[in-house]
């Protein structure tokens, strides 16, 4: 009697393992990428579905294709590197001002590269290609434009030359900047 009630608790312990591992199940506002054995990261990706898959031989990673929203504000918590967001950017003027940046970049995975995005830089993409890009390209576009222009007249034409300069960087592996939103430049320091 034991034995009997043991294989019943090997059979479904199986049956779970093995039919959770068979579906995979996307929903709206993602796509999946499958990582298999053999074959490495496939370039087929799956909309919003059920899908099957080869248990314990592919793996599915879940990526969201829905705007994201990457925040530089005061109160973001800098804690997990792969938090879509920053704490403010400290940036020098044209004029020679530090100025603190805060504001919201609008990005969108491209669904046809999110393969060799996963491929070639990983799900830390974050921490590596876009938090550091971001940090660099503001630095750069606020130090050619006086901190008065920024805050007035010009404050549109560097938002455009940021989304430019982000452009050039994040599209060709697969991020789509769809709007820089400039909150607060407020002086630092002196």
């Amino acid at each position: 009697m034991a034995g009997d009630s043991l294989d019943k608790l090997m059979y479904s312990f199986v049956m779970e393992d093995v039919l959770k591992g068979l579906f995979i199940k996307v929903p709206p506002g993602y796509v999946a990428c499958v990582y298999d054995l053999g074959r490495g990261v496939l370039k087929k990706v799956l909309a919003p579905g059920l899908h099957l898959k080869i248990p314990f031989w592919q793996k599915a990673k879940l990526f969201n294709t829905q705007t994201l929203e990457y925040s530089i504000t005061r109160q973001f918590v800098l804690e997990y590197a792969r938090a879509m967001g920053d704490i403010p950017i400290a940036a020098v003027t044209q004029d020679n001002l530090r100025v603190g940046i805060e504001g919201t970049i609008l990005l969108r995975l491209d669904v046809h590269q999110i393969p060799a995005l996963w491929q070639t830089i990983g799900e830390d993409f974050v921490e590596k290609i876009v938090r550091p890009t971001i940090r660099s390209r503001m630095r750069m576009v606020f130090s050619k434009f006086n901190f008065s222009d920024i805050i007035g007249a010009k404050r549109a034409e560097v938002e455009i030359e940021l989304k430019n300069e982000l452009e050039r960087i994040f599209y060709p592996r697969g991020i789509y900047v769809e709007n820089i939103l400039l909150s607060e430049i407020s002086k630092i320091g002196n």
